[in-house]
């Protein structure tokens, strides 16, 4: 496990401090507040007023935004070396959703009034934050257009790739999402229902695109997915040559 006092190399690989020297980093470090977040735990809650910026060092959190409905949305993973619940800081507002470790964490975090004096002594952390926002926006806007105009499968394909490219392990037959993934989270993520991804899913398993377990997926062929993904041909299995 992550000691509590982390090396101030640890912030090396967190975007929003890319740029800064030795000395910089180890004066943020001083700054934080670390801690250990036993799996579970609601981190903030959908509606709260921000007041933390957090970071987090090992582990893995969910970032989940429930409707009117009571209906949940994934809205993203986050892994170590990810901000989250800074861009609702950085507004001034409510957090727009519940963040939930999903495994044993060790999270920094620093408040808003400190992030604020460390941005006026470092200005590259104030860019380095644009950026972050920019992405993530550009990321949401994506989402918003898959929902709105592309199959499930496709959204569904899109969902497991985004997590591939974030979270993915080569195993011996394939890549292995490295963390737990039900067939609910996907549904969750994508905007459906888990009767119409565990249709999916088992299809997918039964061509050999996919390999599911207990709450896990290994892509067992990615160029497949990718096919399914952007409405391409799809490409001959090995066998099929």
């Amino acid at each position: 496990m992550t000691p509590l006092s982390p090396d101030p190399a640890v912030l090396r690989g967190l975007r929003l401090f890319s740029g800064l020297d030795t000395a910089a980093l180890a004066e943020i470090v001083r700054s934080a507040h670390t801690r250990r977040i036993g799996k579970g735990t609601t981190i903030f809650t959908q509606g709260d007023r921000a007041t933390l910026c957090h970071a987090l060092i090992d582990g893995r959190v969910k970032i989940v935004q429930t409707g009117a409905d009571g209906q949940q949305l994934v809205v993203r993973y986050i892994g170590a070396g990810e901000m989250f619940g800074t861009a609702a800081v950085f507004s001034g507002g409510i957090y727009p959703a519940d963040a939930l470790a999903m495994v044993d964490c060790v999270g920094v975090h620093w408040t808003a009034a400190t992030m604020g004096e460390l941005m006026e002594r470092y200005p590259r952390i104030a860019l380095n934050a644009l950026d972050i926002v920019g992405r993530r926006l550009q990321e949401v806007q994506t989402r918003l257009r898959e929902l709105s105009t592309e199959r499930v499968e496709r959204r569904v394909a899109h969902a497991l790739l985004r997590l591939v490219r974030q979270a993915g392990r080569r195993v011996g037959n394939g890549v292995e999402i490295d963390f737990p993934l039900s067939r609910q989270d996907i549904a969750e993520m994508t905007g459906t229902t888990l009767h119409t991804v565990s249709r999916i899913l088992s299809g997918w398993e039964g061509q050999g695109i996919v390999e599911g377990g207990r709450q896990q997926v290994t892509i067992r062929q990615p160029h497949a997915l990718v096919a399914i993904a952007e409405d391409l041909p799809r490409p001959e299995r090995p066998e099929e040559k």
